[in-house]
């Protein structure tokens, strides 16, 4: 008998990464409410929900690219010396914009010429402090803002993908973790009832040694299977305990969690066309590629608007001035329209939009081989069900067959026509095939799961559960 698959399972269980303990669960709980404790407990799920909730965030704060930016800002300037004019200067600049004096007043102007030209005024000190509100609103970005905004959204749905992914992932591991715990007990109980059945032959042959029927070897030999059967017995009963500790573990649970659920299987799964259809709707693993799509469709759009101008209004408000000439002459307000063409751009517009197309196709290229891989692993994953469906019921009769030649080998044993290796062997290979029974409906579940996970369908394990086969220990 071998039990290779299982001990590699639960070795690996053993040595997985220990997660934060919880409140306990002490009822016994079936397999869709532990599915229920994990989706609250299980700390990668709350780290994918936290880093949807941050590109939420992100999406809604490109919301404000539609609005103005309003900003208040203060300037403090230091000249090398104050800002003054002369009368002379001023005179001199008018040049001959300047009407001509009449003869006749010449005599009487000139030295009120003459003082005016000596006249300094000035028109800013040497330090200037001013204060302001400035206000930019864009109207016309050539789509960038609209391509951030679906880049925002793309990288959204991107974690929402993952998210999804997560779960389907933390699905399948908790059917692994949850239906080993169920196959331990199977196989405590079996091994448990191949020591009842060798005591029993081991009480026996000891009275027919003492009755002189048998020879001391069979006794021996006898108690030999039986020492061996407890050391199988023990070493299930801890591969049980660390099947356990590691279904408690990664649900966050202080004690010892009970499954309720048994190993079953179903007589009929729905058609393999209805999981193909379902796994290429709704597989998170699509839509991730469907964001990145948009991700790389948004960076075309937005390289393609350096291409185009940029419009935008503007405005400024004077909250301070200094006491001088040239702040009075200035306006407190102003507004106005501005545009801004680009002539040329060092940022690689072109080839980033080439870059940007380049990735759209290579998304279309994985999404379609995305979408052969499933199918594929859908087909595999059901028939890989199928098989261990036909191996459960396919063991039915060698149940019987081997029932039946334990029971011969121990009547001929009492009667001395049969060896206790024979009646030893009759019990192993009992258990052997009840053993395989249990790890093919093991199997089943596992695929089952897989099943469900891949088409979105795992609230749906409670329907195949009530339209059960059940696997039965001895």
């Amino acid at each position: 008998m071998k039990l290779r698959p299982l001990s590699l399972l639960l070795g690996w269980m053993a040595i997985s990464p220990i997660c934060n303990v919880s409140p306990s669960y002490a009822a016994a709980i079936s397999f869709d409410e532990a599915w229920q404790v994990l989706q609250q407990e299980n700390n990668s799920l709350a780290a994918q929900r936290a880093n949807v909730t941050r590109y939420q965030y992100l999406q809604a704060g490109t919301d404000d690219l539609n609005l103005p930016k309003v900003t208040i800002g203060a300037n403090y300037t230091h000249l090398d010396s104050d800002v003054t004019v002369s009368g002379k200067q001023l005179l001199d600049s008018a040049g001959n914009t300047v009407p001509a004096i009449p003869p006749a007043l010449g005599p009487a102007l000139a030295p009120i010429l003459s003082s005016l030209g000596s006249v300094t005024s000035t028109i800013t000190e040497q330090d200037i402090f001013t204060s302001s509100i400035r206000a930019i609103w864009p109207i016309f970005t050539g789509g960038r803002i609209s391509a951030a905004q679906s880049a925002a959204e793309g990288k959204t749905d991107e974690a929402k993908s993952q998210l999804a992914m997560e779960t389907q992932a933390r699905y399948e591991d908790l059917s692994k973790f949850y239906f080993s715990v169920v196959l331990a007990k199977e196989v405590v109980q079996t091994r448990k009832l191949v020591e009842q059945g060798l005591t029993t032959h081991r009480d026996n042959a000891l009275k027919l040694e003492q009755q002189g029927q048998i020879p001391r070897v069979e006794r021996l030999q006898a108690e030999a299977a039986l020492d061996k059967a407890m050391v199988e017995r023990k070493k299930a009963q801890k591969s049980l305990e660390i099947a356990q500790t590691a279904l408690s573990e990664i649900l966050n649970q202080t004690e010892m969690v009970e499954p309720r659920s048994h190993l079953f299987t179903n007589s009929s799964l729905p058609p393999l066309d209805a999981f193909v259809e379902q796994t290429l709707a709704t597989y998170p693993g699509l839509d991730l590629l469907n964001a990145k799509e948009k991700q790389a469709s948004s960076l075309i759009k937005a390289e393609k608007g350096k291409y185009y101008p940029e419009v935008y209004l503007y405005g400024d408000y004077s909250l301070h001035e200094d006491d001088s000439l040239a702040s009075q002459m200035k306006p407190d307000w102003l507004v106005g329209v501005g545009v801004s063409v680009p002539l040329i751009d060092n940022s690689g517009r072109s080839e980033n939009v080439k870059a940007a197309q380049s990735a759209v196709n290579q998304i279309k290229y994985l999404r379609a081989q995305a979408q052969q891989d499933l199918s594929v692993l859908v087909k595999k994953t059901y028939l890989e069900a199928q098989q261990s469906h036909e191996e459960v019921s396919g063991l039915n009769s060698s149940v019987a067959l081997a029932k039946e030649n334990l029971r011969l080998r121990e009547k001929a044993f009492t009667q001395g026509i049969s060896t206790s290796t024979d009646v030893v062997d009759a019990q192993l290979y009992l258990a052997s095939i009840h053993t395989q029974q249990a790890a093919a409906s093991f199997n089943y579940l596992i695929s089952l799961a897989k099943l469900l996970a891949l088409s979105g369908q795992m609230n749906d394990f409670n329907q195949y559960q009530q339209q059960a086969i059940t696997t039965s220990s001895l």
